[in-house]
């Protein structure tokens, strides 16, 4: 069919630095991870040319534009959701010491519980990621925000501990539904190569967030201490009605696809495109089995390959991962909602402690970028992954040491969690990549991160209840058991690396075939 006129300065066909860019067919305008769409008419005149060969071929550089508006339009929104995501899920460590436990007489047990109902429900619904190959994502993704900026601005108005279980029970099913599935929806618009980056760029997120969250807790804290209206109260509903309205901007803003973003051009949206199918294309045979080029050429491209979904399930690497997974989260999910009652518990007051969880934070955000990006460049997953689950033991293994001989020094235990922190958050993201990185196909892809989830977010089961309250000021026990599970991370890495390598190894002996779930299927090697 017609194609729209190309850019300014498209290569002719003998140059050397462009990609091809084969026509693409129509199909609906709003196609979640749609690698074709209708063509439109650019609408800038000046824009336009009218050179015949640029329209089947892109440059480096309209390439290099439409991933820069990728990254400050659709990564820069979603990573956005997910700090609002994370300050809903995490403030209860915040009200805790604001008066909550108080106010609703709760015993330790009962705030476990409500740590409990949170990741009971995360983890029992964490495959409603395959629900972003089902359900348009403008749709989705706007229902999961609104879902979870009402219940969590409904905490606020909770009068008892069964109210308030039942509401963190229906959080952790509307926040499973968005943040999990993410960087597999990314996978829609990024190139292999490029999703490290886009994926520390959306997890950094939460340590921005965590740090935002202690500095906005001390202000509401602060207020409300004088005001008619519990502290506690104030924190939940300030921090979770901007969801709300968000929602009503993403269901315009978040496309399904790379093909009807419309802040992108017509000709932008072609190269987002191209870019992902000539990706796919680099990776598979032509007759790959799993999904492979014809979910790049079929018109419909919602719904699951069975047959990939199956051979995904009997992949030991995706178990791998997920256990990875599982022992990172023990860390990650129990430091936020513990950290500013350890802080206090050192000595400082609860105001004080409610600032000082933002420098961690912080250094984590900076840290998280800095890997991503040094993954991307060097191409290299399980290096970094390694590094910060050794540099995370550490800062644990600190800690756990220094309360094990009644060593008190607030200032080396507070430096303890500084590596501590962008340890487990670093680690987490370059988990994640490199789940995605190592499927064949959307449809393995979303089974390998589905199976991710269900088996990595038990882990908050377990995190949640290391930091007891009959273990201040120390917690030499939670501390240990972080300190296992970041070890455990580093050495399930070490060990999928060398299979990884042996596959590839492999992979060259057979001619440039992989196998996947134990048959030769397509050309594919496995990133290291």
């Amino acid at each position: 069919m017609p194609s729209s006129s190309p850019r300014a300065h498209a290569p002719s066909t003998s140059s050397q630095d462009a990609y091809e860019l084969h026509p693409v067919s129509p199909m609906p305008e709003r196609d979640m991870d749609s690698n074709y769409e209708d063509e439109e008419e650019d609408k800038d005149a000046e824009s336009r040319s009218t050179s015949p060969a640029s329209s089947k071929f892109y440059t480096p550089t309209e390439s290099a534009r439409v991933r820069r508006k990728l990254d400050t339009h659709l990564v820069a929104f979603l990573a956005l959701l997910y700090s609002l995501s994370f300050l809903d899920r995490s403030n209860i460590g915040n009200a805790r010491i604001a008066g909550l436990v108080d106010d609703l007489r709760l015993t330790d047990s009962q705030y476990e519980w409500l740590l409990w109902a949170f990741y009971i429900t995360y983890i029992a619904f964490e495959w409603m990621t395959l629900l972003y190959r089902v359900v348009p994502a403008h749709i989705y993704i706007s229902l999961c925000i609104a879902a979870w900026g009402v219940l969590a601005s409904l905490q606020a108005a909770a009068t008892s501990f069964p109210v308030l279980v039942v509401l963190r029970g229906l959080l952790g099913v509307s926040e499973a539904a968005f943040g999990p599935g993410v960087p597999f929806y990314l996978s829609f618009f990024f190139r292999r190569e490029e999703l490290a980056l886009r994926t520390g760029l959306f997890i950094s997120a939460s340590p921005l967030s965590a740090s935002f969250a202690g500095l906005l807790a001390w202000g509401i804290t602060k207020a409300g201490e004088s005001g008619p209206v519990s502290p506690w109260r104030l924190l939940f509903l300030i921090e979770g009605f901007p969801s709300v309205l968000v929602a009503v901007w993403a269901w315009d803003f978040v496309p399904d696809g790379p093909g009807t973003a419309g802040w992108l051009s017509g000709r932008e949206r072609e190269v987002a495109v191209a870019r992902v199918r000539d990706a796919d294309e680099d990776d598979h045979d032509g007759d790959a089995e799993i999904e492979g080029k014809h979910a790049l050429t079929t018109p419909q491209p919602h719904g699951l390959d069975s047959h990939a979904v199956f051979l995904t399930l009997k992949d030991p690497k995706c178990y791998l991962t997920a256990f990875m997974f599982f022992a990172a989260n023990v860390a990650f999910a129990s430091l936020p909602v513990f950290l500013p009652t350890i802080l206090r518990d050192m000595g400082h007051t609860a105001l004080t402690a409610q600032a000082l969880t933002a420098p961690p934070y912080l250094f984590a955000f900076v840290v998280v970028l800095l890997t991503a990006y040094l993954s991307d460049r060097h191409q290299s997953r399980a290096f970094y992954i390694i590094l910060h689950a050794l540099l995370a033991t550490t800062g644990y293994a600190t800690l756990a040491l220094l309360g094990l001989f009644n060593i008190s020094a607030p200032t080396l235990r507070y430096l303890a969690l500084f590596p501590a922190t962008s340890g487990f958050f670093a680690a987490i993201t370059i988990i994640i990549t490199w789940t995605l990185n190592n499927q064949a196909s959307a449809s393995a892809k979303g089974t390998g991160v589905a199976v991710m989830n269900v088996i990595g977010q038990t882990g908050p089961l377990l995190g949640t209840s290391v930091f007891p309250t009959r273990d201040a000021p120390f917690y030499v026990s939670g501390m240990s058991i972080c300190a296992c599970s970041m070890l455990l991370v580093a050495l399930l890495a070490g060990a999928l690396r060398w299979h990884l390598a042996r596959l590839n190894a492999g992979t060259t002996t057979r001619g440039g075939y992989a196998s996947i779930g134990g048959k030769q299927r397509s050309r594919f090697e496995y990133m290291l």
